[in-house]
């Protein structure tokens, strides 16, 4: 059978910086190919894409994921009925999302205190992630049990149909993409259609240190204080990182279903979802330590594939490390030549990829070997084509 298989491959190089550190602060790492290679993991990239959609796509078209989600359910609640008070808006929420997702929802024993209700409010043991579009339906719903006046509203078979119905429609671009588990609701789980692999440095790496001191800018006197006012350090590195990224675009429009809006084609929300993942991936980045060291770069080698049959991970392409230009140093031409010469030994070795379209995107001389995939073009003309031939194809499915 053939499928639609969304690839994104790059080659970013990253200066000095701690993009993604562990439970002792320091830069996380991975063995590969028998050395220690710089890694930024699949779930700290994974956010700053999803972050990346707050400023590219409609808000209606995106979820949130949070422990407290009866505190925002309340709100939308309180919006649609603004005679509900908000200690049993807090209650109505709580009651409705157990119902829609099983979860229970209680007030945490160390929770935060409202000052006007004198309360805190009820949040969930896990991180909930439900859409825009399921919340303002929840909060619907329970206004209208409020408005029935009965207490056993939601034991209702019918009811309690209708609510996981609500929490299992209408999923936003994030949900879609990244999917969703409810330990306690594993019937309206949803199961991802991106996969994103942990991010590791083409060549060796060694992490380093910094020693930093700060200065105290208030003192009585020149002689009140001979020493710094705060010392530290903090760990670093820097690397050429080889990312990967691959969206089952059939799964993706599954998920996504006939979309969110009723007056546009069925193959339109599955393109702006590509098209927002494939932007938000290569452009976004991970915050930490961001303004220790300021480290906003942006990939130099890009290539997006469009495959048939199944996803092609390319990273063995640095199983043996990159070394520096002994002369010139770097390690990005070296990197892009051993890509560029991996995936045509797999494509001809396994026999897949002759007529999967391919686009290119580049930065500087030490890229030129992209070339022999195809030309190069700006992202946003790159973003609008792989758009136009995932609509095209769904339109055929």
């Amino acid at each position: 059978m053939t499928r639609t298989i969304l690839e994104v491959h790059a080659l970013q190089t990253v200066p000095p910086s701690c993009l993604n550190r562990d439970d002792t602060g320091t830069p996380k790492t991975a063995t590969y190919g028998g050395v220690r290679r710089a890694r930024v993991s699949s779930q700290a990239w994974k956010r700053a894409t999803r972050r990346g959609f707050q400023g590219l796509l409609d808000p209606s078209e995106l979820g949130v994921r949070t422990r407290r989600v009866a505190e925002l359910l309340a709100e939308r609640i309180r919006k649609l009925d603004g005679s509900i008070e908000q200690a049993d808006a807090w209650s109505l929420a709580a009651e409705t999302v157990q119902t829609a997702t099983g979860s229970k929802i209680e007030v945490p024993k160390r929770g935060r205190n409202d000052a006007a209700a004198g309360a805190a409010a009820p949040e969930s043991k896990y991180l909930m992630f439900l859409s825009a579009h399921q919340l303002d339906g929840l909060a619907e719903l329970a206004v209208k049990a409020h408005g029935s006046g009965s207490k056993d509203y939601f034991k209702d078979k019918a009811v309690k149909d209708q609510a996981k119905r609500i929490a299992n429609t209408h999923h936003s671009v994030d949900i879609a993409l990244f999917g969703r588990m409810i330990a306690d609701g594993a019937d309206i789980n949803v199961d991802a259609a991106a996969q994103v692999a942990h991010s590791i440095s083409v060549h060796r790496v060694d992490n380093e240190s910094d020693y930093y001191t700060a200065v105290d800018d208030y003192k009585e006197r020149e002689d009140d204080d001979l020493g710094a006012g705060m010392i530290g350090t903090v760990e670093f590195n820097s690397a050429t990182l080889y990312r990967y990224a691959a969206v089952d675009v059939d799964l993706l429009r599954r998920n996504l279903g006939a979309g969110l809006r009723d007056d546009e084609p069925v193959t339109e929300p599955v393109r702006r979802a590509v098209e927002a993942f494939v932007q938000c991936f290569l452009t976004s980045l991970p915050t930490g330590k961001i303004n220790t060291f300021g480290n906003h770069t942006l990939p130099d080698a890009v290539v997006v594939k469009l495959r048939s049959v199944r996803p092609v991970n390319l990273v063995a392409a640095f199983e043996e490390p990159c070394r520096a230009d002994p002369e010139t140093g770097g390690h990005m031409k070296q990197a892009t030549e051993a890509l560029v010469s991996y995936l045509s030994d797999v494509e001809t070795a396994y026999g897949i990829g002759d007529s999967d379209p391919t686009w290119v995107l580049r930065v500087g001389k030490s890229t030129e070997a992209l070339t022999r995939l195809g030309s190069s073009m700006p992202m946003p003309d790159l973003i609008a084509a792989v758009g136009a031939e995932v609509a095209r194809r769904q339109g055929e499915a």
